[in-house]
């Protein structure tokens, strides 16, 4: 079957591109994934988003988007896509042995952060565990909090907690950052900051919300557990690429390229919120690149008519 558009992922960027798509008469289709939602669907309480003055459950956010999306008349499938084909009109989207024919996409698969991997880090997401300071920072008003990580995320989310937190104290596995110099040194002159050199953390310890990490000096061995209320893992994000490598182009850090508008270096195939921005990252910016995704291919496919 042949579809006007179809737009891969359900997060903020995904859900928007598809209310503006269906409000144009473009009946999208839209593959959620199995996992559908994006990372609002981790986030507990989301205070900063335009409309919500008392906050919302992330979770509920996107359940109020996809519903929007689905009462202008977007078709939602929580499917994995599993392969597409940009090399010829119409392009070929596959899911599983299901092949559908579309003559414009976006792209709209986020990103994912990076995790620790160890002991108590995904029991306790969103409830003291957090890789997004500006989103999270505000519930952590006079506390002690960790942050995990040594490159200039890591230091601007670090710098960006003092604006809340009584005490912020930074692990990093080496014994210098590799942030930038100037990240670098400002948070090290920062009154509120202490580093812990040379160690990782092993476990993050509490029964419903964060009460301790446990860490580890690599040149000692020496093991400490210490008392801390939340931990902000800053060690990366990954853009959601891997369905389009060596089909769109790519930035050096693996984002999607984006010419200008939200058009990607294949006509007809558009990007928005977080596979295409490494810069924000919030659900508003993501949001708002979907609406103006959805409007670029809007016009697209009635210059191509």
């Amino acid at each position: 079957m042949n579809h006007r558009l179809a737009i891969i992922g359900s997060g903020p960027a995904g859900l928007t591109a598809a209310i503006y798509a269906a409000r144009g008469g473009l009946e999208p289709i839209v593959f959620e994934g199995a996992e559908a939602g994006g990372q609002l669907m981790l986030t507990t309480d989301v205070e900063n988003y335009p409309g919500f003055p008392e906050g919302i459950l992330g979770p509920e956010l996107m359940e109020l988007l996809r519903q929007q999306a689905e009462k202008f008349g977007s078709q939602l499938h929580r499917l994995d896509v599993t392969g597409v084909d940009f090399s010829s009109r119409p392009f070929v989207i596959s899911v599983g042995d299901h092949d559908h024919e579309v003559d414009a996409v976006i792209i709209a698969t986020g990103a994912s952060a990076r995790w620790l991997g160890v002991p108590g880090e995904e029991r306790l997401r969103g409830f003291g565990v957090s890789a997004c300071a500006t989103c999270d920072g505000f519930f952590f008003k006079e506390k002690e909090i960790i942050v995990v990580g040594g490159g200039d995320s890591a230091m601007e989310e670090a710098l960006f907690l003092t604006r809340f937190a009584s005490k912020v104290t930074i692990v990093h596995r080496r014994d210098e950052f590799r942030a930038s110099k100037i990240l670098a040194q400002r948070a090290l002159n920062h009154v509120k900051i202490r580093v812990r050199w040379d160690t990782v953390v092993e476990e993050i310890l509490g029964r419903d919300t964060v009460e301790a990490v446990r860490l580890r000096n690599v040149k000692t061995s020496e093991r400490k557990d210490i008392p801390t209320e939340g931990v902000f893992v800053a060690v990366g994000h990954v853009p959601n690429t891997e369905l389009v490598k060596g089909q769109l182009e790519l930035d050096e850090k693996g984002y999607l390229k984006t010419l200008g508008d939200t058009s990607t270096s294949m006509p007809g195939v558009f990007g928005a919120g977080d596979v295409a921005d490494h810069v924000y990252r919030q659900a508003v910016t993501a949001a708002a690149m979907g609406c103006q995704a959805a409007l670029d291919a809007q016009r697209w496919l009635e210059a191509a008519e």
